[in-house]
């Protein structure tokens, strides 16, 4: 009998040949591919079933991207998976799976390394080359074993081990590459024709002939001959660079094994002032007794990293502030001005005085210096995990599973004593020096132990049941830490080392004394909970979960919370009549319903670190505070209104899944869901009497209303050739959400419908939809904006009360992935793409462009020159005399389809024969050239959309 991994086993007779010419066919039976789920358990493709989909290496491995998730987008079937920023190092990653499950609650699915469940998960210091398989449980079956945490999905994730009797083995990768900035399509004015709008408009340089501050003298009769044209890109950006190098040795004996890596990757961003490293170290060991009754491992990862970013990066306040965020430079400085007029802050200070929008450039490139605005995070993870087990009996195992997650983060910023900003607040605060430097250190430790009794016996070789009791044990601390110092000596200072503080006396400002903080938080759940899988002949399957949890963040009364499903398959092709079938290898119907909860009751902010278990700590407490009270004399008052009726978000899934094997070519697999989450967070009215101060007056933090996600999803693979030197083949996923507003609660008014700032809640519509006034176009009369009342009719005054629901928001409705992989005589090629579909942003910057009043110092759309005007009445540009521009605020004029289609990925390569290695120590040799984000097909032109 010859045997090989993946292919059928075939038997032949074996003569006096010295040489036996055998060729091996495919497995038609891929379903006993082994596959992850919940607390470690272990199931075959055929027994799976879950909405479960996996992710191998092979697509994660050797990109050339920091965050492993950013590798993921396209890969899995209704996971959404969408970057918020382009900064190295960044955590603005966003990942839904099957639509949001929550309006106020966190979003994000429950990440588990190695069996252990992380309370926070930032992937920059997990390294992506050590991950052998990601796996996303979808479906209530598969995510109701982790109860409290499950219902937003599950990612498990398991990193590389080596095998028993595995010869030792070397493997080293290396890597660089480079990245630019993406650009966008607004066509902004270059010098010349910015300075001739403003001619035409009458103001600005290009109409008076100098700025407000002198900066730049200007011929309004011949702006041809003024020479300056400064691409601010060029200034703003520069080219990126990316290196990694990845060493990892494997080796098994026959009881024993180990894998280890150590890896370095360094980043620099296409912002000067940006920059990514990291350096990591992973061991994992594995091993038995001889006689296999007991069995245990231990997973251990170290890593540290450096990361330099924007302010705005952890501070989206300035997100938008035209005087602190440098990657609207390139979009608010004017071509016309040239970066030779900025030296240093001091000079700038001296030539123009204050802040002010026309030194916006020259600001903007002050905080670019290297000690301007210095802000660089210090990263230490440790994650470790074990797991021991013992036979008890043949069919009776006891195992245990402890882990610890440890992450510390030190952060310093500063503003530095010889940047504009810093003289600007000297002077104007009469303080020989200013700066500010601001060092702070989190710390969060998270423990968890889990205890496994299980028991698994065959019945008469056809029934096989498999029962698992469980407890799990979660504590977790976060302490913080933080000094602020005003007052730096630019002769003494260097960021960071704590020098140059100038020291407080009676004769300076009180501003120069230190500012200190600290706080602490801890957390806790725990839980008990079992799981039943039954089989009968491999041809159907039942399986049940129950789990009681019990979380810190709620009163008695609402601390326990109880979570379950059920769920069956039918392997269809088992049964006689396709048994033997030629077309249809695999089939299996599969269906489950359950319940799963979030206690995470409000998201984590894009500026925050903090894990969202220490978030909510005191919502069900009232907390009282020294207050003014009558006649401004000392009170004492209530701060905070607890509320001690908050609950778990709960969200039950009802799932249909097909999976299916056609000629062992096309494989596939497809599923209809519906889940809804009740008890949502949000704010809720209650009675005047309670008298609470916080705003908006009389309303608390509580649960109610309902949400509804329901969608389908397709993966497909196809082998269109297989049996030749060509190899190809195809794969696609696709996925429809469709989310809407199922209950309103106490919030149902009559309307069905609730407005919450620029968003509406409508009951059977999506949740959060846009709530603007429809906007028309120019009115060819005057040039004036047209909007749509809300009776149907054109104006040019609308009115708040002219909003209406548009049914779009800012989830798309459908999104995916598809590719294909090519090999051909060592050579390979293989790209992926990734789309989303149907969803809608406000495009706030080409907003500021397509507005006529900002041309002075802005730079505007040159389209403008386009406008309305008495001779041009078919022009969709208002009129550069428009007496409503503002009236566009409310309206859906800016309100764009981001809908896209990417090139994510794509690769070519060669390995290098065997037979050229033999004589060498080398086993094998891979060289590869590739690229990410090379392309993108949008309406959107902005930034990435």
């Amino acid at each position: 009998v010859i045997s090989f991994v993946g292919m059928q086993d075939t038997q032949v007779a074996v003569g006096a040949a010295n040489t036996i010419n055998v060729k091996l066919q495919p497995s038609e039976n891929i379903l006993n591919e082994v596959v992850v789920s919940g607390y470690g358990k272990t199931e075959t493709k055929a027994r799976q079933i879950g909405a479960v989909q996996t992710v191998s290496s092979k697509t994660i491995a050797n990109r050339p991207n920091v965050n492993v998730l950013q590798s993921l987008q396209g890969q899995l079937a209704g996971t959404n998976i969408a970057l918020g920023s382009g900064q190295p190092g960044t955590n603005k990653i966003d990942v839904i799976i099957r639509g949001e499950s929550s309006l106020n609650a966190s979003t994000d699915p429950l990440y588990v390394i190695d069996g252990i469940p992380l309370t926070q998960a930032f992937f920059r210091n997990l390294n992506p080359n050590d991950i052998d398989t990601v796996t996303v449980l979808k479906d209530a079956s598969a995510t109701a074993v982790y109860g409290n945490r499950g219902a937003n999905g599950v990612i498990l994730i398991t990193t590389k081990r080596a095998g028993y009797d595995e010869a030792m083995s070397i493997n080293y990768s290396s890597s660089y590459g480079t990245s630019e900035f993406r650009g966008d399509r607004y066509n902004i004015t270059n010098a010349k024709e910015h300075l001739r709008i403003q001619n035409l408009f009458g103001d600005g340089p290009g109409a008076t002939g100098s700025d407000n501050l002198g900066i730049i003298t200007v011929d309004p009769n011949n702006i041809d001959a003024y020479n300056v044209n400064t691409n601010w890109k060029d200034v703003f950006f520069r080219i990126g660079t990316t290196q990694s190098h990845d060493l990892s040795i494997t080796s098994g004996g026959k009881n024993m094994t180990n894998y280890t890596s150590v890896g370095y990757y360094d980043q620099q961003g296409i912002v000067p002032t940006t920059a990514f490293k990291r350096f990591s170290l992973r061991s994992n060991f594995t091993g038995k007794s001889t006689n296999e009754k007991f069995t245990y491992g231990l997973n251990i990862g170290l890593t540290y990293s450096r990361r330099n970013q924007l302010e705005q990066e952890t501070r989206g306040g300035i997100d938008n502030n035209v005087l602190q965020n440098p990657l609207q430079g390139y979009l608010t400085s004017a071509a016309y001005f040239s970066p030779s007029t900025y030296v240093n802050g001091q000079q700038l200070f001296n030539d123009f005085g204050s802040p002010s929008l026309d030194i916006v450039p020259f600001m903007l490139m002050d905080l670019l210096q290297k000690k301007s605005a210095p802000n660089f995070f210090d990263e230490y993870k440790t994650l470790v995990s074990g797991t021991m087990g013992y036979k008890l009996t043949k069919d009776l195992t006891y195992s245990i599973t402890g882990g610890v997650d440890y992450a510390e983060e030190k952060r310093v910023f500063a503003i530095g004593p010889e940047s504009y900003l810093s003289v600007v607040r000297a002077v104007g605060a009469g303080q020989p020096f200013h700066g500010l430097e601001q060092q702070r250190s989190n710390k969060e430790f998270m423990f968890n132990f889990v205890n496994r009794l299980n028991y698994k016996r065959v019945f008469a070789e056809k029934h096989t049941l498999d029962i698992s009791g469980y407890t799990e044990y979660l504590k977790a601390h976060r302490r913080i830490w933080l000094y602020q110092q005003i007052g730096l000596n630019p002769l003494t200072w260097e960021p960071g080392a704590g020098t140059g503080y100038v020291p407080y006396t009676p004769a300076l400002p009180q501003s120069y004394i230190p500012t200190v903080q600290a706080g602490e938080v801890d957390a806790g759940t725990f839980s008990y909970f079992g799981t039943l899988d039954y089989d009968y002949d491999s041809r159907f399957g039942f399986a049940a979960t129950i789990r009681r949890d019990a979380t810190y963040k709620f009163v008695q009364d609402y601390k326990w919370g109880t979570f379950w499903s059920v769920a069956g398959r039918w392997n269809i092709s088992k049964e006689n009549f396709l048994k033997d079938n030629s077309v249809i290898k695999d089939l299996k119907l599969r269906g489950s319903y359950g319940t799963t909860g979030n206690q995470n009751i409000t998201a984590r902010g894009v500026d925050d670190s903090q894990s969202t278990i220490f978030y909510n700590a005191r919502d069900v407490r009232s907390l009282n505070s020294l207050q003014a009270g009558y006649n401004n004399a000392t009170s004492f008052g209530v701060s905070i209104y607890g509320n001690e009726d908050l609950r778990w978000e709960t969200t039950s899934q009802l799932n249909v899944g097909i999976d299916f094997n056609i000629k062992s070519r096309l494989s596939g697999s497809f599923d209809w869901y519906s889940k809804e989450t009740t008890d949502l967070y949000m704010s809720i009215p209650v009675s005047y009497a309670n008298g609470i101060p916080s705003s908006p007056v009389n309303r608390i933090q509580g649960n109610n209303g309902a949400l509804r996600n329901q969608g389908y999803e397709l993966s497909l693979k196809y082998d269109v050739l297989k049996d030749s030197k060509l190899k190809l083949s195809v794969f696609a996923n696709g996925a429809f959400n469709d989310n809407e507003m199922s209950s309103l609660g106490l919030l149902e008014d009559g309307t069905g419908q609730i407005r919450i700032g620029d968003v509406l809640l409508k009951k059977g519509q999506t949740a959060q939809q846009y709530f603007v006034v429809p906007y028309l176009g120019v009115n060819p009369a005057n040039g004036n904006l047209l909007f749509m009342d809300i009776n149907g009719n054109p104006t040019e005054n609308p009115t708040d009360g002219d909003r209406r629901a548009t049914n779009r928001n800012y989830l798309p409705r459908y999104q995916g992935g598809f590719g294909f992989n090519s090999s051909y005589e060592g050579f390979f090629f293989d790209a992926s793409f990734v789309y989303s579909k149907e969803f809608s942003k406000f495009d706030t910057d080409y907003a500021s462009l397509m507005d006529i009043r900002n041309v002075n110092p802005f730079p505007v759309a040159s389209e403008l020159i386009n406008a309305w005007t008495p001779t041009n009445t078919s022009s969709n540009i208002p009129s550069w005399g428009a007496t409503n521009y503002d009236s566009g605020d409310i309206s859906d004029r800016f309100l764009r389809d981001a809908s896209f289609v990417r090139l994510r990925n794509i690769t070519f390569g060669y390995d290098v024969p065997a037979k050229f290695l033999k004589d060498t120590f080398i086993k094998g040799c891979r060289f590869r050239l590739q690229g990410e984000n090379i392309f993108t097909w949008t309406k959107w032109k902005g930034f990435d959309p």
